[in-house]
């Protein structure tokens, strides 16, 4: 066959353990054809191929983003952006000018914002954001979408000003005078401010599992589409063409299908289930009936993600020994051990994947030990559950990974490098289990990483050079950096295998799917504090050109 596109003059890295490395490819339709020498490959093109010169640059499987939240990060692209704001002035001035530009919101929301986004002398309340918003319902999301803060308006709006009682782990903080402070913990506290907008709002309903309770008009419907598409052209300009959602619903499959129909779904989107402590056990019906409706190539279920915990910036990640700075706080756990472990073996045995969100590392220990629950119920099969964040790990329960095959989902970005809210929670004792993906990895376990986009920005490059020069914030820790190929198999072929889709995508060898990323030079050649200023030039999605710079 003809081939549609021939690569020639790349310094290909195939990620393919049998022949690592070439310097051309060819493309058919959505397959790869041959893989092999710039001599071999032009002799395959015809007049109607489309030939490009890599001109010596890294040309690589497109990559896998293992954790991302697509709709959330999409949607966040039409909000206050908090996290390009630092100080008082600034966000007044970036509220205001998005209050003057917005006279018809309901609610006025920013996301991204920083847990010193006033500086390390200033915490954020109500009061604050009263200064700056008196009249209107105003509320900032933390970057990592666990804690919020909402103004007296927003409070009143969401009945929340008197406080209100809320399942473990969630917490409307509340002040001496009786009143609450205005910050909000987890989702059950946040959800009621966020319910407050009269735009937008369905993104959210996946982190708590839930359908949206009026069916979406054609016009939302459509608004939702377009908010998944900004989401979908923003991941492939980073030279993705595979992401596992970490949040999902019916819905969000419906309007991805009809994205799809479109021809506009320009990524393999996996979409899981949530299941949250509040449902019974047999909501797990609804995740069986996701799963047989959805089983594309490009679209499909048959995961189901759980919370166990928070995290530890705002001391809602379960630790098994006390905060370093909060003596005698461990945090909650989402899930009692009893109900989490029936649900673990319950999903299992409907042979879902599982993927748990586990900070602390008494959150980490439980999920592992369910893991094992169910294995010991449910008997032997190709499982792949996974583990997100692992941002603790206690020293006993290191070797589990491997013994249990369980996947270890990573994100380079969040490891912090200097003393900061997190850092003062973990302490030094223990921080040297803190992020800890080489010291997992040395044992032969799967780690496969991800941004948890849009709680850092998406760029996979940026991820990659976070892996390669992590900076410890403390003396004496182990050294974290892994090596660059490491790295890329843990954002490309991990992450196919992750996703049961090593068949498909994550390599670069003929019959596998034409899912390839060109970069905007080599980057074996390039220092690894300068591969987040690379560039993609050009992604390939399925053999059709997804993004093109």
């Amino acid at each position: 066959m003809t081939p549609t596109f021939v690569f020639t003059n790349a310094a290909v890295l195939t990620m393919d353990p049998n022949g690592p490395r070439a310097t051309a490819v060819a493309v058919d339709g959505d397959r790869i054809t041959a893989v092999g020498t710039d001599a071999e490959i032009e002799a395959l093109a015809g007049p109607e191929t489309r030939k490009i010169d890599a001109q010596g640059r890294t040309l690589l499987p497109g990559f896998v983003e293992s954790h991302v939240h697509l709709f959330m990060g999409g949607y966040n692209e039409t909000v206050i952006r908090a996290d390009r704001v630092s100080g008082m002035e600034e966000l007044r001035a970036a509220v205001s000018d998005y209050a003057a530009g917005h006279p018809d919101l309901a609610l006025l929301l920013g996301q991204g914002a920083s847990y010193q986004i006033l500086g390390p002398d200033r915490s954020m309340d109500r009061h604050v954001l009263d200064e700056i918003c008196p009249d209107r319902p105003l509320a900032l999301m933390a970057y990592d979408f666990h804690t919020a803060w909402a103004n007296t308006a927003a409070l009143k709006a969401a009945g929340l000003l008197e406080g209100r009682e809320l399942p473990r782990g969630n917490e409307v903080v509340m002040g001496a005078d009786g009143k609450a402070t205005g910050e909000l913990h987890e989702k059950l506290a946040m959800l009621p401010v966020l319910d407050v907008r009269n735009v937008g709002g369905r993104e959210s309903h996946g982190m708590s599992g839930i359908e949206p309770p009026v069916p979406p008009t054609a016009k939302e419907r459509q608004e939702d589409r377009e908010t998944l598409k900004v989401g979908l052209r923003h991941a492939a300009r980073h030279g993705i063409t595979t992401m596992h959602n970490m949040d999902g619903n019916r819905y969000m499959l419906e309007v991805l299908r009809e994205v799809e129909e479109e021809g506009n779904l320009i990524s393999r989107v996996k979409v899981p289930f949530h299941l949250t402590a509040e449902m019974d056990i047999s909501e797990l019906d609804r995740a069986s009936a996701m799963t047989r409706d959805f089983t594309g190539d490009t679209l499909s279920c048959n995961f189901v993600k759980i919370f166990l915990d928070g995290v530890i910036a705002s001391g809602t990640a379960a630790m098994i020994e006390p905060y370093a700075n909060r003596p005698g706080h461990r945090g909650d756990m989402l899930f009692t051990r009893e109900d989490f472990i029936a649900a673990a073996t319950e999903i299992d045995k409907r042979g879902m994947q599982i993927a748990i969100h586990a900070i602390g590392d008494a959150a980490v220990r439980l999920a592992l030990d369910g893991y094992e629950a169910a294995a010991n119920a449910n008997g032997p099969r190709d499982r792949r559950h996974r583990i997100e964040h692992v941002e603790m790990l206690h020293p006993d329960d290191l070797g589990r990974f491997a013994e249990l095959g369980v996947v270890a989902s990573m994100q380079p970005p969040h490891a912090p490098v200097r003393e900061d809210e997190t850092t003062v929670g973990i302490g030094p004792d223990r921080a040297g289990m803190a992020y800890a993906w080489r010291t997992i990895a040395d044992t032969g376990a799967m780690v496969a990483f991800s941004s948890d986009w849009p709680i850092v920005p998406i760029s996979p490059l940026a991820g990659i050079q976070a892996a390669m020069t992590r900076k410890n914030w403390a003396e004496g820790l182990r050294d974290q950096r892994l090596e660059l190929h490491d790295v890329l198999a843990a954002y490309t072929r991990n992450g196919a295998y992750v996703g049961y889709a090593e068949d498909l995508t994550g390599m670069i060898r003929p019959g596998m799917k034409a899912d390839l990323a060109l970069l905007s030079g080599d980057i074996e050649k390039t220092k690894a504090d300068r591969i987040g200023a690379m560039e993609v030039d050009l992604t390939l999605f399925d053999g059709r050109v997804s993004h093109e710079r």
